[in-house]
């Protein structure tokens, strides 16, 4: 406030954000920082013994995937789709399920467009 040049205004005001952006990722750094460290600590062992049923049980999760995604390949309805969709509870499931659907549309729709182009080229 002290000086009249806009234009002086403006590169302190800028200076006075930078640095306060600064500040701010500093702080934020150092929260995470304090946040993880003793996460990480404390769990490094459990980690370590829990390892193999991690492992045994991220295998049976692959296979059910694969197996839905073969299931899903069958279906042609969006509706038992969506029904699926509203009983599914993993996220990946649900992922592999709207991709279906997704697929699915995207085939009825490019079916509509060449029946669309048959009939006006006749």
């Amino acid at each position: 406030e002290a000086t009249l040049d806009l234009a002086e205004r403006r590169r302190i005001r800028s200076a006075i954000r930078e640095l306060q952006r600064q500040e701010l990722e500093r702080d934020e750094e150092a929260l995470a920082s304090k946040r993880f460290r003793t996460e990480r600590s404390s769990h490094r062992q459990e980690d370590k013994e829990n390892w193999p049923r991690s492992r045994h049980l991220e295998e049976e999760q692959k296979a059910a995937l694969a197996a839905l995604s073969q299931q899903l390949e069958a279906i042609t309805d969006v509706e038992e789709l969506t029904k699926l969709l509203r009983a599914a509870g993993e996220y990946e499931e649900r992922k592999l399920i709207r991709a279906a659907i997704r697929k699915l549309r995207a085939e009825e729709i490019e079916a509509a467009t060449l029946a669309e182009n048959m009939r006006s080229s006749q």
